[in-house]
């Protein structure tokens, strides 16, 4: 009798088959996410922002990254990040602010590295500062030009630089704050779906109750207790009210995993409930948990633009995008630059995080992946 010859097909599907089933849930999600070229290409635009974020002080300032000066090395533009970074010699020295000239009068061995674009996001910068740049306009002047590519504000501040640094406090606005949420969100989730009973009922009267309270109208109730409000007050305002949708999802998880076999098999085993919970049963709920993280981003990152154009946000020089938009709102029709471009960096930020989280959670959909997409 003939060995029977195995069909084509089965041949060339056997090698992608054992590779999906000796690879990890995350490492197929991975697979299955790069095959959504928009979110992939959202997950890039994400990482340039970080990267702006990161290097902002050494893409756009007045303070050196490093310069010698007196026979030491320092770091100025780190005060950009914290101004307690900022070594204290330049203010005994009585820099000002002003460094080029200043670093030349006050040493003439001394030598500096700067940012790629003299322009800083706290001032002015007045003619003569630099060579061969005049000052910033002010006011309708201050059109986008060769020393202001995104133009100036009313009082003479570059665009660029401000967007450039605004963009760090768009990234910790929406990774701080869906931090926090993911914490008590989880937190409160876990506890209501795996302990039940009056627990559960207590947990969910609680997160229905914070649900029919507006968000922006207790955003605005808890800064108006705030006597200042700064980024991190705002940052924590906003984990504090995002975290809902996030408890019911993973009380919702936790319900349906809770009788799995493996978790009565760990009970069983005289397993504490908490290990049970944030080490088995956590573990498996992850998955649908990170997809309205990632979508939370997004709007934490508006939220918190709205806040700011409309005067809430943190106090100035904060340089945030919606902080922008709202110097431009009273004259948009001669200052356009002011709303155009920060409302585009708002809408793409927006934009990808949504991408990504639609990415995710086709790349995670069991039902996807049984349909073999």
């Amino acid at each position: 009798m003939p060995t029977p010859i195995p069909s084509p097909d089965l041949v060339i599907a056997a090698p992608e088959a054992l590779d999906s089933a000796t690879r990890g849930f995350w490492a197929e999600t991975w697979v299955r996410f790069k095959r959504r070229r928009l979110a992939l290409l959202a997950l890039a635009y994400v990482c340039f922002l970080a990267i702006v974020a990161i290097f902002a002080p050494a893409i756009a300032g007045t303070k050196p990254v490093v310069c010698k000066y007196k026979g030491h090395l320092y770091f100025p533009a780190l005060g950009y990040l914290n101004s307690k970074w900022e070594n204290p010699v330049f203010y005994t020295d009585r820099f000002r602010r002003i460094y080029p000239e200043n670093l030349k009068a006050k040493d003439p061995e001394s030598w500096a590295i700067w940012p790629l674009v003299y322009q800083d996001p706290y001032r002015r910068v007045r003619e003569g500062e630099w060579p061969d740049q005049p000052g910033n306009p002010t006011g309708v002047e201050g059109v986008p030009s060769q020393y202001n590519r995104l133009g100036t504000d009313q009082s003479g501040k570059d665009v660029f630089a401000q967007m450039v640094h605004g963009t760090r406090i768009a990234m910790l606005v929406g990774f701080v704050s869906m931090g926090i949420s993911a914490v008590i969100g989880i937190g409160i989730g876990a506890t209501a779906g795996y302990f039940g009973g009056w627990i559960d009922t207590l947990l969910s009267r609680v997160i229905e109750l914070v649900m029919c309270i507006p968000a922006l109208v207790l955003i605005l109730a808890l800064i108006a207790i705030l006597e200042k409000t700064t980024i991190w007050h705002l940052m924590v305002i906003l984990g504090a009210t995002g975290w809902t949708g996030i408890a019911r999802l993973t009380r919702a998880e936790f319900l349906k995993l809770k009788h799995i076999d493996y978790v009565l098999a760990a009970r069983a085993l005289g397993v504490g409930r908490f290990r049970i919970m944030f080490r088995h049963v956590l573990r498996n709920a992850l998955a649908p948990i990170v997809v309205p993280i990632t979508f939370g981003i997004a709007s934490a990152i508006i939220t918190e633009s709205a806040l700011s154009f409309l005067g809430f946000g943190a106090d100035p020089p904060n340089p945030s995008w919606g902080t922008l938009l709202n110097a431009g709102r009273t004259t948009i029709e001669q200052t356009w630059w002011l709303v155009l471009f920060p409302g585009l960096a708002i809408f793409f930020t927006v934009l990808a995080y949504n991408l990504i989280g639609e990415g995710l959670q086709e790349a995670t959909d069991p039902r996807l992946r049984e349909a073999g997409k």
